[in-house]
């Protein structure tokens, strides 16, 4: 049964291309009539494909994408009552400000009258009207922009999708925009569904936002749900700044993370769990621990705890490494006593070499479902010579693991993350690939390379790498497990 409160309903939509790859893999999404929702996510994660196939620019391989409950995947783009803003405004230059806004209305072949109330009407909501007869080329990228807009809403879409208008304008006006547009969507009342890439604007403008990564929804939810609430490492790395740290869920409202134990109030993870914690910087409270200080120190009068919340928390302690102004708060880099690295924001200003205590509350400490536990799995299959083959290489193994197994015989292959060497020069390694995501966690990077066969691998190392950097790929003989598959 139609559900009449959606104008858009994306259904398992993908879109493979030519070479094979795929910029949508199953995506669906639901828009309410009057939503402003935004698109989220990196470059190439499949954002733009998704608005163009709304569009009807591109044409999906699979699924079907209704509007209002009709079905429109076939259907051309100008038979569809949605309008595009694109990036580069994409204006007429030989075609004045007026006429560029009238276009379409002069392809419908209204009358002149109609035409000027309609024009004169979307350029005062746009805050253009003392400009209808200028040269279009002689305007700003943020009135260029106001009128690309106009010449959307003239025709009065039932939907209008924009793709990264702002991201050609400086910061004060991109900011500046960012508030026309939230007024513009409250006084147009229709519906909105925007790319970005940019986290501050999605959190900034929308009722919901979309998160994607490699053409697929990691979340969907309101701003505040996103930012507090993230399901994964991906939403939480990309949106805003976190501490990602992995930990144990004891019990209900128990955790442990950085060798101690929290109180939280995240239940449902079940005991002794592997979990990953996202605390934010914000969520820190930080204060000068005088207790290992000098004695002129100590016999100040302010209490440097004073500001610290009251109740039994768990305390841990550092040194601060680095501290940054930020206009706003500083950012500070802190190192605890037994080796990890968290980022705090605070309105005091704590030098390098500060001793300090810290403290989260139990509602600011985030838990995840891992994604990932510690091996990589493998689909192998034993060949001669005591190697198996796995990710279309054959690799060592240690003769023990070979007990019991045949030429032929299909294998479970398990590699920890933390026993993947990665070689600086690609043809040092049994294969070769690249870095393609990078998250640090506290004492460690977890880096997630791709290999050049199309295999992603997940690595816990120390080492320093960069996103794109090309890598040569080692596993131990000894590293390497196996399990038969009956």
């Amino acid at each position: 049964m139609q559900k009449t409160n959606y104008i858009i309903e994306v259904n398992n939509v993908s879109k493979q291309f030519e070479d094979g790859k795929f910029a949508l893999d199953n995506v669906s999404l639901s828009v309410e009539k009057g939503e402003f929702v935004t698109i989220l996510g990196p470059s190439g994660c499949g954002k733009t494909t998704l608005l163009r196939c709304i569009a009807g620019f591109q044409v999906a391989t699979s699924g079907d994408i209704l509007l209002k409950g009709k079905d429109i995947t076939q259907t051309p783009p100008h038979k569809r009552p949605v309008n595009t803003v694109f990036q580069k405004y994409a204006l007429f230059p030989h075609l004045n400000v007026f006429d560029n806004v009238a276009f379409g209305l002069k392809l419908k072949k209204l009358d002149k009258d109609t035409i000027l109330k309609k024009v004169k009407r979307a350029l005062k909501t746009v805050g253009m009207s003392d400009y209808e007869y200028r040269d279009v080329d002689s305007l700003s990228g943020g009135q260029q922009q106001r009128v690309a807009i106009a010449r959307a809403i003239v025709n009065q879409p039932e939907v209008l999708l924009l793709d990264e208008p702002l991201a050609a304008l400086d910061l004060k006006m991109r900011k500046d925009m960012q508030l026309e547009l939230k007024e513009m969507h409250k006084k147009l009342g229709i519906t909105f569904i925007y790319v970005t890439h940019d986290q501050e604007e999605a959190l900034t403008l929308s009722d919901r936002v979309v998160v994607m990564n490699e053409g697929k929804i990691q979340q969907i939810g309101t701003p505040t749900d996103i930012y507090n609430e993230p399901v994964n490492c991906f939403v939480a790395d990309f949106i805003g700044e976190s501490n990602i740290l992995s930990g144990t869920m004891i019990r209900d409202k128990r955790v442990r993370f950085c060798e101690q134990e929290f109180d939280c109030v995240d239940t449902g993870f079940g005991e002794n769990t592997p979990v990953d914690v996202v605390i934010r910087p914000e969520d820190i409270y930080i204060w000068e621990n005088t207790k290992r200080t000098s004695i002129a120190k100590q016999q100040e009068d302010y209490d440097p705890e004073d500001r610290v919340p009251k109740g039994r928390f768990t305390k841990w302690y550092g040194t601060v490494q680095s501290c940054i102004f930020k206009g706003v708060h500083y950012e500070m880099m802190v190192t605890t006593d037994n080796g990890y690295e968290f980022m705090v924001q605070d309105y005091h200003e704590f030098l390098p070499g500060t001793e300090v205590g810290m403290l989260v509350k139990p509602e600011d400490i985030q838990i995840m479902h891992k994604e990932h536990h510690i091996y990589n799995h493998f689909d192998g299959e034993v060949v001669k010579n005591g190697k198996v083959s796995f990710l279309d290489a054959d690799w060592e193994v240690d003769e023990k693991q070979l007990e019991g197994l045949s030429v032929g015989d299909k294998v479970e292959v398990l590699v920890p993350f933390r026993e993947i060497d990665l070689q600086d020069h690609e043809d040092e390694g049994v294969l070769s690939g690249e870095v393609h995501f990078i998250l640090y966690k506290g004492n460690h990077y977890h880096l997630t390379v791709r290999t050049d066969e199309g295999y992603d691998m997940f690595v816990y190392t120390n080492d320093v790498w960069d996103n794109g950097d090309r890598v040569g790929i080692q596993i131990a003989p000894k590293s390497i497990k196996l399990k038969k598959v009956e």
